[in-house]
């Protein structure tokens, strides 16, 4: 179909409608959803929006201004990309301000509606662009604060910022304040950038997280962006410029075109094969009546792994290191087995949603079902006490992995952290591997000293894992593996999950984030080669980071991955592959 105007003929309409063949799913352009603006009654876009997207290579889809939430998730699910068109004023009451005198007209009713879709596609991890109204509408979402009226609440000389010439010219000039940025690459690395402006409000403060990537020249911003995420905004209208044939506003269009074609492509990765995060602390988060099944405050619950498409947590019993006396053992003991209760009677009230999964193959089945799989663990051997048989138990609760150790050393082996006791393992400690091995339960090292890495690579029978570490080569951290040690976990055929937890990802833990663990990530698949690394995020035990903090963002890992060029087999191995496979060579030599 064309937009060219022709001979009305309904024979000849439909006969190009019926012969036309769509491209493969994989091939078809990414869906971008369009937010409309709303005048007299109804729900419209200036064509100028769709003709943009649609010369860059996008398929446009304009959302009507409602806010039913069952409907607007439908549609937000079925996006792969947003743009926040532009509009009126927004009402500043939604960032704690009364009205000033200079305000225009506002239509809270679409306010909340924009607000609502731009929640809806953020929490799915959508690409967002916006423009004008949609540029100052992200930065109030995340934060940031607005002029109501720049001319009288702005003193820098505020020049005129609405236009009375045809929007497809330019009118003024904005400086790149930041070449960074994103937008610096998109616009060819000019500094300076032709544009036109229609508008009286204007971003006052950026949103935290966010940066200022571009000013006009009376200091007002004009365009922002976040560091890690798919989100770009822009004050000016390039859709109408780029449709009269501008080519550099044009290339705004193709970037969101192009990231919204690499999330799609990430979201049908996602739905092919296992995602599975091989490291959380969610139980310690849980107070008396917590359900998994409802977002109550921590970064992994069912509803964050549905929007991040992710299919499978391994859920530890975290013990911090106690005493070890005969009572603190017993009661160490006892919490984890209350930990790992806790997760059976979340099954049991989501029952529709979860499934405690015990092996690889149950895993797949949960998928299958379209629910999501809760593997077990144990995060420091301290709870086995000095009693072997309580292994047995914990395998019995469907533990996959025990931790050797936290922070400390204990009655197994020496700690990363802490005074060293035994030199690596203790005599006890090679009894637990040789039963955890018998038993077809991992043996994870993250945590362990050196000393007990290489002892329990020696002694073990089968591969050990990692669950949670990071490269030392990177950030130089005693919890992170050397290059030497990753080296000899390979030729073991073992696996490392990196870390996200900020302080193993970046000296600087403030400033780690997402770039910095696909880093660590590539670091480790070039040392030791794409069979031997996963991911597990620790979050809910303080893992996060910038771009990366809560279980539906990790889809934004994949996101990166295929921009450094990672295969879907490569992925998929990454996502959780890699690690079912050792879990099935060791839960094999089991035959209880």
């Amino acid at each position: 179909m064309n937009n060219q105007v022709r001979r009305p003929s309904l024979e000849a309409l439909f006969r190009e409608v019926d012969n036309f063949s769509p491209k493969k799913e994989k091939l078809q352009p990414p869906r971008i959803g369009i937010s409309s603006n709303r005048k007299d009654g109804l729900s419209c876009i200036a064509e100028t929006y769709v003709q943009s997207v649609l010369m860059a290579g996008g398929a446009p889809v304009l959302i009507p201004v409602i806010t039913d939430l069952e409907a607007l998730t439908a549609i937000v699910s079925g996006l792969d990309g947003l743009l926040m068109s532009g509009g009126g004023d927004i009402n500043p009451l939604y960032i704690g301000e009364e009205p000033i005198p200079q305000l225009q007209d506002v239509d809270t009713f679409r306010d909340e509606f924009d607000l609502i879709l731009l929640r809806l596609a953020t929490n799915r991890q959508l690409p967002v662009m916006g423009i004008c109204r949609g540029h100052q509408l992200i930065n109030v979402a995340f934060g940031g604060s607005v002029y109501q009226d720049i001319y009288s609440q702005h003193t820098g000389g505020v020049f005129k910022h609405s236009q009375a010439m045809p929007r497809e010219q330019a009118s003024h000039s904005v400086r790149i304040s930041d070449t960074s940025s994103r937008l610096f690459e998109i616009l060819k690395k000019e500094p300076d950038v032709l544009v036109n402006s229609v508008h009286h409000q204007a971003v006052k403060e950026v949103a935290p997280e966010f940066k200022e990537t571009a000013v006009a020249p009376d200091g007002i911003n004009e365009a922002m962006e976040h560091p890690e995420k798919e989100i770009f905004s822009i004050q000016w209208h390039p859709e109408a410029m780029a449709s009269n044939g501008d080519k550099l506003m044009l290339e705004l269009f193709r970037h969101h075109v192009e990231a919204a074609r690499l999330f799609k492509e990430a979201k049908r990765i996602h739905s092919r094969n296992v995602i599975l995060d091989s490291h959380t602390d969610t139980p310690m988060i849980f107070p008396g009546q917590f359900n998994i099944g409802q977002k109550e405050g921590g970064k992994v619950n069912l509803p964050l792994m549905e929007e991040g498409m992710v299919d499978a947590a391994i859920m530890v019993a975290y013990i911090p290191q106690g005493k070890r006396d005969d009572a603190s053992l017993q009661q160490a003991t006892a919490f984890a087995m209350n930990r790992l209760n806790e997760i059976h009677r979340q099954m049991e009230i989501n029952r529709g949603r979860m499934n405690i999964a015990h092996t690889p193959q149950e895993v797949w089945v949960t998928k299958d079902a379209g629910k999501k799989a809760i593997m077990l663990g144990v995060e420091n051997g301290y709870a086995i006490g000095k009693d072997i048989r309580n292994i047995a138990r914990f395998k019995e609760l469907g533990v996959s992995y025990i931790t050797l150790c936290h922070n400390g050393s204990n009655d197994i082996c020496d700690s990363a952290r802490g005074e060293a006791e035994w030199g690596g393992l203790s005599p006890f400690g090679k009894e637990v591997i040789a039963e955890m091995n018998r038993l077809g339960i991992l043996v994870d090292v993250s945590h362990a000293a050196e000393s007990t890495f290489y002892d329990a690579l020696e002694i073990s029978t089968q591969p050990i894992i990692a669950s949670h570490s990071s490269a030392r080569a990177l950030c130089d951290h005693p919890r992170n593996l050397t290059d030497d040690q990753l080296k000899a976990l390979a030729a073991k055929q073992g696996v490392v999950q990196v870390c996200l937890y900020k302080g193993f990802i970046n000296e600087d833990a403030e400033k780690a984030s997402l770039t910095d663990a696909v880093r660590h990530i590539n670091h480790i698949v070039d040392l030791i080669g794409i069979d031997h690394v996963g991911i597990g995020s620790d979050f809910d035990g303080d893992g996060e980071l910038i771009g990366c903090r809560a279980s539906n963002e990790l889809i934004n890992i994949t996101v990166r991955l295929l921009k450094d060029g990672y295969s879907e087999n490569d992925i998929a191995k990454i996502w959780g592959g890699n690690l079912l496979r050792v879990m099935s060579r060791v839960q094999s030599a089991y035959n209880g």
